[in-house]
C-alpha cells in the first residue's frame, strides 16, 4: 500500500473530552441540569414581571424574579399544584347554589327529629356542593359566604320560624305569621365565615308546612376565599 494511503487511515487523534469514536461526554446529573435550567429561565425574565399563568393566578415571585406557571390544573378545594410541584391558590374558585321547592309536600316527609327543610329541584350548583337529598351545603373551602332563604307557608294560620343552621347551631332566622295573608314567606340573608366542611341548612323551629311550601328557595354562593 502506497505511503500516502497509511497516511490518509491513521486513526484521528482523541479530542478532550470524548470518548471512543467522537461520542459526546457523559452529561452531568439530573439535578445539575434542571438548577441551569432554572438559573437560565429566572436571568431571562424581567425583574417584577407582570406575567399571569393560563388559569389567571397570581404571579410566583422567587428572589424578585417571576416563575410563570402554565401547566397547571386547579383542585375541589380551588388549590392549584403546577408541574413544578407549586402549590397556589386560585381567587376564581366559584362556588354557587340555588334550590326550590316545586310541589307540596306531605307532612310525613318532615316528620323527623331534624326538622330540616328539604328541597327538590337544583337551579344552580356550581361545584356540586349542595346535596339535594339531604338539602345540606357543604364548604369546599374556608371563606366568606353569603345565604339567603324564602319559606313559603299556604293556607297556614299558624306562625312558622325558619333558622339556618350552621354545624347544628342556630345562626339567624325568620318569621311569617300573617293570618290575613293566604301566601306569606319567612326570609333573611346573612353573610358567614366558614371553614372547609362546614355545614349549613334551613330547619322549621317552629309551625309546620302543611298547607303547602312550594315555590320555597335556598340560595347561597362564596363571596371570596380566606
Amino acid at each position: 500500500m502506497p505511503a500516502h494511503s497509511r497516511e490518509q487511515l491513521r486513526p484521528l487523534p482523541r479530542m478532550p473530552g470524548f470518548g471512543r469514536r467522537g461520542a459526546l461526554p457523559e452529561p452531568a446529573g439530573c439535578c445539575y441540569c434542571l438548577a441551569a435550567a432554572l438559573a437560565l429561565l429566572l436571568l431571562l425574565l424581567p425583574a417584577g414581571c407582570p406575567v399571569r399563568a393560563q388559569n389567571d393566578t397570581e404571579p410566583i415571585v422567587l428572589e424578585g424574579k417571576c416563575l410563570v406557571v402554565c401547566d397547571s390544573s386547579p383542585s375541589a378545594d380551588g388549590a392549584i399544584t403546577s408541574s413544578l410541584g407549586i402549590s397556589v391558590r386560585s381567587g376564581s374558585a366559584k362556588v354557587a347554589f340555588s334550590a326550590t321547592r316545586s310541589t307540596n309536600h306531605e307532612p310525613s316527609e318532615m316528620s323527623n327529629r331534624t326538622m330540616t327543610i328539604y328541597f327538590d329541584q337544583v337551579l344552580v350548583n356550581i361545584g356540586n356542593h349542595f346535596d339535594l337529598a339531604s338539602s345540606i351545603f357543604v364548604a369546599p373551602r374556608k371563606g366568606i359566604y353569603s345565604f339567603s332563604f324564602h319559606v313559603v307557608k299556604v293556607y297556614n294560620r299558624q306562625t312558622i320560624q325558619v333558622s339556618l343552621m350552621q354545624n347544628g347551631y342556630p345562626v339567624i332566622s325568620a318569621f311569617a305569621g300573617d293570618q290575613d295573608v293566604t301566601r306569606e314567606a319567612a326570609s333573611n340573608g346573612v353573610l358567614l365565615h366558614m371553614e372547609r366542611e362546614d355545614k349549613v341548612h334551613l330547619k322549621l323551629e317552629r309551625g309546620n308546612l302543611m298547607g303547602g311550601w312550594k315555590y320555597s328557595t335556598f340560595s347561597g354562593f362564596l363571596v371570596f376565599p380566606l
